[in-house]
């Protein structure tokens, strides 16, 4: 009996031994430092994080990872939860990457500030619906290398079919007329100089001869420009008030008076006599027609009137 009672007691001390080194467990523990929750949405891929993964501000270590979920509401569309420190400068202006550490490859949260759109308001839940507040997740360095990478794959197998292309039976056949006309091109160049060797020799000749053309220009413009001054100063001369066209517009005008004012009426009075002139002559050959006797025996005498002797009434 005394030995069941003794381990009794001994499985009593070793449960409560248990129990508060449980409890001495925990309270080491326990974290007291205050945290802030967040949330990351994001469609990119998120190789590498673990839950408890480090989240960094700048390089320092602010918190960690709570939870990695699918968004129920978008499909495809990623859910990080994170706890960083309350007194971190998380702003509207925030953001996270994904950034690795060394060559182990595991992931962790890397937040930094945008400083072309920089807005220094603090990041904090709605007050309303208390709405987790939530951080843009852009594209990190690996992200960035790895869609470029595949830009540039995609590009070297462009290239690679271009030069395949390139180097088909047909296109070398034609690359190597092309080499065999450039060489061509490249020996009939070759004599270009010595053709070119006459006419560089006459240059200087040509150079003398066009500086003595420019002279002669410059003294037949100087020549011309004398001739416009003296077609001006003629020109001037000859409008001027008391100038040759004045004095010949001054004695159009009066010839002009003297032949309306004296000419015309003479010519006027000539008229009328020539005219009075074939009216007398009309008459005379009118009487020669009627009677040509009388060029010889003269004009008859007038009939008598009534009255007169040998007058004869008429039946």
């Amino acid at each position: 009996m005394e030995n069941r009672s003794h381990a009794l007691m001994a499985g009593f001390f070793t449960i409560a031994l248990l129990v508060l080194a449980a409890v001495f467990a925990l309270w080491l523990g326990k974290d007291k430092i205050k945290r802030t929750p967040y949330e990351i949405a994001t469609k990119l891929s998120v190789a590498g994080l673990n839950m408890q993964a480090a989240v960094r501000y700048k390089g320092i270590r602010v918190g960690n990872v709570s939870n990695i979920s699918f968004d129920p509401t978008t499909p495809g569309q990623i859910l990080l939860h994170i706890e960083v420190m309350s007194d971190t400068p998380v702003t509207k202006s925030t953001y996270a990457t994904l950034a690795y550490q060394g060559v182990t490859g595991i992931a962790f949260v890397q937040l930094d500030e945008d400083n072309i759109h920089a807005d220094h308001a603090p990041l904090l839940a709605s007050t309303q619906n208390d709405v987790i507040p939530r951080i843009p997740l852009r594209p990190g360095m690996m992200q960035n290398l790895e869609q470029r990478g595949v830009a540039i794959l995609n590009q070297t197998e462009e290239l690679t079919k271009r030069l395949n292309l390139l180097l088909d039976p047909n296109n070398r056949q034609s690359i190597a007329t092309a080499v065999e006309n450039i060489g061509k091109a490249a020996a009939a160049w070759q004599t270009v100089p010595e053709k070119l060797g006459p006419a560089l020799d006459k240059l200087p000749a040509l150079a003398e001869q066009t500086q003595s053309t420019l002279i002669a220009i410059k003294t037949l413009s100087g020549d011309a420009s004398k001739l416009s001054n003296n077609i001006n100063q003629f020109t001037v001369s000859m409008q001027a008030p008391d100038g040759p066209l004045a004095r010949l517009n001054q004695s159009v005008e009066q010839i002009s008076a003297g032949i309306s004012q004296e000419t015309l009426p003479k010519i006027n009075a000539i008229t009328n006599d020539a005219r009075s002139s074939l009216r007398a002559i009309n008459r005379t050959t009118d009487a020669l027609n009627e009677r040509p006797q009388s060029l010889l025996f003269g004009n008859a005498a007038p009939a008598p009137g009534p009255g007169e002797p040998g007058f004869v009434a008429p039946k």
